[in-house]
């Protein structure tokens, strides 16, 4: 049998998920579009945990992840297609392009949000297609 939820409940949940989706949004807005390694402090934990498998844990490892980027990659793009939470958990679906031109990524970003930062990350990118069997999009 399913517990009952009260509204004050309810809407506690859904002011906490509207702040966890903000935080991403400004994030990607701060960090990820510019790739500025500066604004990281303000939005990740100190000891924030990765689970790419290309970058170091922690914000100076996330730090130096976005500094390489932006020297391999100045004109790189992250187009913000949906997000949407549960709880802790805000899932971000975007098109990274790291080339004008290029069809880029198709990215699925899992953050978990402790104390109002950043405090986990995983993700699964696979490449945009240029061709596909149905009339459908990534997006």
């Amino acid at each position: 049998m399913r517990p009952e939820r009260k509204s004050g409940d309810l809407a506690a949940k859904a002011a906490l998920e509207a702040r966890n989706v903000q935080l991403v949004i400004e994030m990607f807005e701060h960090v990820l579009q510019p790739l500025d390694s500066t604004q990281v402090s303000k939005y990740f934990r100190p000891d924030y945990r990765q689970h790419n498998p290309l970058a170091i844990d922690g914000s100076a490892g996330l730090m130096a992840f976005l500094d390489e980027g932006r020297k391999q990659f100045p004109h790189a793009r992250h187009d913000l297609k949906r997000v949407f939470a549960d709880g802790d958990y805000v899932i971000a679906h975007t098109h990274v392009v790291l080339e004008p031109g290029k069809p880029g990524l198709s990215a699925i970003d899992i953050m978990r949000i402790e104390e109002g930062m950043i405090a986990e990350h995983w993700d699964a990118i696979q490449p945009v297609s240029e061709t596909s069997k149905n009339d459908n999009t990534m997006f």
